[in-house]
């Protein structure tokens, strides 16, 4: 990403927020915490990839000092309320909470291991609902946002998608109760559905499909991070609820 896109302003509404981003080692999760960086917010980069995690950091070192590695396994119960609980000591609020970690395993219904599908689950529903619960009075204090990185496949399934699928379809539906249980409190919800995006789990999808991969042709992550940003900088007014984003050129 070139951090020259975008100048930072000295008056961005975004300075010195306090913002958590999951599955901020690559891709999408990765462009967001840049960009949120380069406005000034001081940023949690949660993965459970520490190198990754430190190659995020280093990439933003010589110009951002507001990046902060947090390694945990989304899985695991205790390191979420482990993250929650060193929020709340360190800064006793957030302003943001980006949902961008989630798994796929591709597969058809009849010969995909039901443990695949737990898995799914568990890292694509269950942690960001967990997580979501843990820091909500965090967020409520600030009137802050949550932003859920969803799918198109949570809007229509495809074949060979079902686990993965049913889990974004869940994924939406948590976000959507979650907004009318929280938007008396002026917290905005956000559900971002991309198309095809050209991330690290994407390439891995097409190898198994047995397809040539161009990430050229497919959505970039700087685009739903540039998008994600105009939704969240929209005055307290107004409220972007979801959003489908997908590549202008178009391939088969």
């Amino acid at each position: 990403m070139h951090m020259d896109r975008v100048q930072m302003s000295a008056t961005s509404i975004l300075s010195n927020r306090i913002a958590v981003v999951t599955g901020a080692g690559s891709g999408i999760g990765r462009a967001i915490a840049l960009r949120l960086a380069q406005e000034g917010a001081l940023v949690y980069l949660v993965d459970i990839d520490s190198e990754a995690l430190e190659a995020v950091r280093k990439e933003g070192e010589s110009t951002f000092k507001n990046l902060i590695p947090y390694y945990a396994n989304l899985e695991k119960d205790e390191e979420i309320h482990a993250l929650a609980s060193h929020l709340r000591e360190s800064h006793g609020a957030v302003d943001l909470l980006v949902h961008s970690a989630g798994v796929i395993a591709v597969g058809e219904v009849l010969t995909t291991r039901i443990e695949d599908f737990d898995w799914q689950f568990r890292v694509n529903v269950r942690a960001p609902y967990l997580l979501t619960q843990v820091l909500l009075p965090l967020i409520r204090t600030r009137s802050g946002q949550i932003v859920f990185i969803n799918s198109s496949a949570g809007l229509h399934a495809n074949a060979g998608s079902s686990g993965y699928s049913a889990s974004k379809h869940a994924l939406k539906a948590l976000a959507d109760s979650l907004r009318n249980e929280v938007n008396r409190d002026g917290i905005r919800v956000m559900s971002i559905y991309p198309g095809r995006t050209a991330t690290p789990m994407q390439e891995k999808i097409f190898q198994t499909e047995g397809r040539p991969y161009v990430p050229e042709k497919l959505l970039q992550p700087e685009d739903v991070a540039e998008t994600v940003m105009g939704a969240i900088k929209l005055p307290a007014t107004a409220e972007l609820t979801d959003l489908y984003v997908r590549s202008a050129q178009k391939w088969d």
